[in-house]
């Protein structure tokens, strides 16, 4: 299903990992961590660190800079997109997905009004349970994150093919490629409808994400699960990432590494650097992936190196 000019590109990046880091994502909120990045300068710094680590691709959100509280406007992400393109080579990587409680209509908005050369792509509507969070904490920094956890208890996080295919139509026409997130075996089915309808053009950026309750576990046996299923329906067309919720994070990405995978960390997904002990950075799990994919053998990929794989358009044709 692939080119030859798109195998010609991946062999020559052959045995190379692309280090994805999410920097703050919607999950998470203040009184979970000090270290949560939430104004645009704490963004930009730790967006800085991230890529100096070896990550190639930054995966942004934005934050209210006065509550933390997740923010999908384009003035929000406006406040660092130039700035962290000016500070490093890394492909920026817009969500869509921005909070559960959104409508597609504004999770879309940054990504249609920025053009970035990726942005992720939830592939199905699912249950998305962060309410077990709430449990863990007796107060809050903010009066709107207890609600906004325990909400999520009668939530689901829809994305329906309806909604895939705004998505997609909105975004594919200025170059932008997608990190098409599967939280489960079904999401793989989704994304090949859309390949058997001629809506999604390879390769696919594979993200299969582990732990969210809703979605699949992270037993070793989910991960291979979900990479035989893919290499079924996709063969050499995709390029496979994985991420690991919370503790899972490093255990899931080791394998995935070990298997051919690429491999995503960040506060976005985990808060840890090791049990019990909080990561005071991106960069922390950023480097500490790095040593595991070296570790194999592995090289790590520079963003160039990314932009080979995952066929980007280049850092000059975004709007930003």
């Amino acid at each position: 299903m692939s080119t030859q000019a798109e195998s010609s590109a991946a062999n020559t990046v052959k045995g190379k990992v692309v280090i994805t880091c999410a920097l703050t994502g919607s999950i998470h909120t203040p009184t979970m961590s000090p270290h949560l990045p939430i104004t645009p300068d704490e963004i930009v710094a730790e967006a800085i660190k991230a890529a100096e680590a070896g990550a190639a691709v930054l995966h942004l959100h934005a934050r209210d800079p006065e509550t933390g509280k997740p923010d999908q406007s384009p003035d929000g992400f406006a406040k660092f997109l130039p700035r962290i393109k000016q500070a490093t080579n890394a492909a920026l990587n817009l969500t869509t997905g921005g909070s559960p409680f959104m409508t597609v209509e504004e999770r879309v908005l940054p990504a249609a009004t920025f053009k970035p050369e990726v942005a992720s792509l939830n592939m199905g509507s699912m249950n998305f349970g962060l309410f077990h969070l709430a449990e863990k904490y007796e107060t809050f920094k903010f009066d709107w994150e207890k609600p906004y956890l325990e909400g999520s208890r009668d939530l689901v996080f829809r994305n329906s093919f309806k909604d895939i295919e705004y998505v997609l139509s909105t975004c594919y026409e200025n170059g932008t490629r997608f990190e098409f997130e599967c939280y489960d075996i079904s999401h793989l089915y989704n994304l090949a409808h859309f390949v058997d309808r001629g809506l999604v053009k390879p390769p696919f950026f594979v993200q299969s994400v582990f732990g969210l309750l809703g979605g699949i576990g992270t037993h070793p046996e989910d991960v291979q699960h979900m990479k035989r299923t893919a290499d079924r329906l996709f063969g050499d067309a995709y390029r496979w990432s994985v991420l690991g919720a919370g503790s899972a994070q490093l255990r899931i990405a080791a394998q995935a590494a070990s298997m051919g995978g690429n491999v995503r960390v960040g506060l976005e997904d985990s808060l840890w650097a090791g049990k019990g002990k909080l990561a005071e950075s991106s960069a922390d799990q950023v480097k500490m992936v790095r040593q595991i994919i070296e570790g194999l053998g592995l090289g790590v990929a520079t963003p160039d190196e990314a932009r080979q794989i995952l066929s980007l358009k280049g850092g000059d044709k975004v709007a930003f």
